[in-house]
């Protein structure tokens, strides 16, 4: 089992995210004291008899006003089972590029739906991007279950709806796990209450705990090595007067010292000769880890470029399909002109077709729009300037995904993953995992 565990939440508007997420600090004892008398006496302020415990969390003035979530926040808490990096995730609809940004590196994402509405639009939209992304597990965190007449019948309804979606988005029943909480009052959060006794299942935290997580969660073992050259190094100085590396961070596979390697996209061979850190050298490298290599022949090797596995190295490419969440307020039409940046390398790129755009209500698919909106996701289909070097998201979450930038402001203004991801979550189609 992973000591370590990415997740994030999702959910509408006002079903209760911020007072979650502070429960769960608040539960395993991961704010200070102080931090606990500043609400205690805000709650106090506010005439409230409990601490609101979304004042540990919403921390813009901003939020604090409006009472909801804008920006992602990264929170960390740790029990004696596990440490756990959370993304604190917007639920208005307006922010939902927060929520793209914040679940692409979840392993689980906590999804919650106000008891006494049930499944709603937002819900169905968060769990086809989560779908499209590829997370791998699925928390239903019913909340506000004290809050309705007959808990068990509202829970079995709500989780029946949820298993129908999550089934028809290519989730397996075991990735996914329905718990009735009231993050208000702590029921089923850190431990099981007898509060509601037609369940039988685990806390929240209990199952964050033991949910098993599958190592490869971002697919950094499905593809060989993948190095995205960040900065070249050459310091020319008198003690060190011809080195030359290339520093980066692995994004998949593993490197080792003698490991021949190509050079993409110009498609050189060499071999790894060493492996330098600040901490001294390396035999090997898994990934995610940072690190400078130092190769055994005097190659080309500019940033942006990949240096990756001969045995399945990509071939790099300048025109491919591509699944997009659009984030932008202006609409994308075929024919635009955007920057496109993967990985370590950014160009000049045109939107040619608009495929088809994902109906997240009905899942299905409205083939040629004219344009994508807003929180619109679709198909596209993409041409560049210069080859990147791409794996199938599918494959890869590192290597598969890209953002689309505005040249004129530097906004981004879509995230996108190469390949057919879109329709992996189609009617009827079992997404990869």
């Amino acid at each position: 089992m992973s000591d370590l565990l990415r997740l994030a939440t999702a959910g509408s508007v006002d079903d209760g995210k911020s007072t979650l997420v502070g429960r769960l600090l608040y539960d395993t004892k991961s704010v200070l004291a102080d931090q606990i008398d500043a609400v205690t006496r805000a709650s106090v302020d506010k005439g409230l008899a409990t601490p609101d415990l979304s004042l540990l969390v919403d921390g813009l003035r901003a939020e604090r006003e409006q009472g909801i979530t804008i920006d992602v926040a990264y929170r960390y808490f740790a029990t004696p089972a596990r440490s756990f990096v959370l993304a604190d995730t917007p639920g208005h609809v307006q922010y939902t590029r927060n929520t793209v940004s914040g679940a692409s590196t979840a392993q689980l994402v906590i999804l919650l739906v106000d008891a006494r509405k049930g499944v709603i639009e937002q819900t169905r939209r968060h769990a086809a991007v989560m779908a499209l992304l590829g997370v791998p597990k699925l928390v239903l965190a019913v909340n506000k279950i004290d809050l309705v007449d007959d808990p068990a019948a509202v829970f079995d309804t709500i989780r029946a709806e949820f298993r129908e979606l999550t089934t028809t988005l290519g989730w397996a029943a075991e990735d996914i796990q329905e718990i009735p909480v009231s993050a208000l009052h702590g029921d089923n959060v850190a431990s099981r209450s007898d509060k509601t006794p037609f369940y039988n299942g685990p806390s929240l935290i209990e199952h964050l705990e033991s949910v098993p997580v599958d190592a490869d969660s971002f697919g950094r073992h499905r593809v060989g090595l993948r190095f995205p050259v960040q900065y070249v190094i050459r310091p020319r100085t008198a003690e060190h007067p011809d080195y030359r590396g290339y520093a980066g961070q692995v994004a998949a596979g593993v490197v080792a010292k003698g490991d021949e390697v190509v050079v993409l996209p110009s498609g050189t061979r060499t071999t790894v000769e060493r492996i330098d850190t600040p901490d001294g050298e390396l035999s090997s490298a898994q990934p995610g880890r940072s690190v400078t290599l130092v190769l055994a022949d005097d190659v080309d090797v500019s940033r942006g470029d990949v240096i990756a596995a001969v045995a399945d190295a990509p071939e790099p490419i300048d025109s491919f399909d591509a699944t997009v969440c659009w984030l932008g307020d202006k609409p994308l039409r075929a024919g635009a002109r955007l920057l496109l940046k993967h990985g370590t390398r950014t160009t000049q790129a045109i939107v040619g077709a608009l495929i088809e755009r994902f109906d997240e209500q009905n899942l299905a698919a409205d083939p040629s729009p004219e344009s994508l909106s807003l929180n619109d996701i679709g198909r596209i289909s993409v041409r560049v300037a210069d080859p990147i070097v791409a794996d199938d998201y599918r494959l890869n979450r590192h290597t598969g995904s890209f953002l689309l930038i505005d040249p004129a402001g530097g906004n981004t203004l879509a995230a996108g993953l190469v390949g057919d991801a879109l329709t992996a979550v189609e009617v009827g189609a079992p997404a990869a995992r």
